[in-house]
């Protein structure tokens, strides 16, 4: 008897339902693609947010890497997975439990950013006219709405689509694709972040060089 191979929707319903056996190679690689994928969904996010605010009269970008990627919504993303994989029979608790947590973090960061850096801000709720409900410029209630919407995407298309790669690729396929992707992003990460504590020229200034505007 021939095994039935199992569909996109089969999975999802096992993943939605009673939850996808996965072999740790499994986990790791789908962690990696989230951790990837999410951070360049949060730099797309910003800069089209940016060109709005900005009247599209120049090229505005966020994040301090020379790939488009931010590394604040791939530790969101990490955390609305920890706090609501269980959940997630539930849509309406993952939003609001997403909308808080992830609030929760933007705020803590960039209270620490601002201490730290005596004053320094990465950005500024303010002084956005979307900015409504905003606590120090840290945070504001469009803000939590909307990573508590990409919390939906993430937890009921991003994870099971990437469940699903691992179901249907060989190991080595899904690991070279996770792992070569993950590495190239922590690799510009670590320098980028490694140039700044040094004071030397990173991605932001080569950007700015090609006429790009950092907020």
């Amino acid at each position: 008897m021939v095994k039935k191979k199992r569909t996109y929707l089969d999975v999802y319903r096992e993943y939605l339902y009673s939850g996808v056996k996965l072999k740790l190679w499994q986990k790791v690689g789908i962690l990696f693609l989230v951790v990837v994928i999410s951070g360049f969904a949060g730099w797309v996010w910003e800069f089209i947010l940016q060109e709005i605010d900005g009247g599209f009269r120049a090229l505005y970008i966020k994040g301090g890497n020379l790939l488009p990627w931010i590394n604040i919504y791939a530790y969101g993303a990490i955390l609305i997975i920890l706090l609501t994989y269980h959940l997630r029979q539930y849509p309406w608790v993952v939003f609001v439990v997403s909308a808080f947590a992830t609030g929760l973090l933007e705020w803590f960061a960039g209270w620490v950013v601002y201490t730290v850096g005596n004053g320094t801000r990465y950005w500024n709720y303010m002084d956005d006219w979307w900015g409504v409900g905003s606590i120090n410029g840290f945070v504001c209630s469009a803000s939590a709405i909307a990573f508590g919407l990409g919390a939906l995407a993430l937890m009921y298309w991003l994870l099971p689509s990437c469940i699903y790669l691992s179901c249907k690729m060989t190991k080595q396929a899904f690991l070279g694709l996770a792992v070569g992707l993950f590495a190239v992003v922590m690799v510009d990460d670590i320098v980028n972040l490694t140039l700044k504590n040094m004071d030397l020229p990173t991605a932001m200034n080569l950007y700015e060089s090609w006429g790009w505007k950092y907020r």
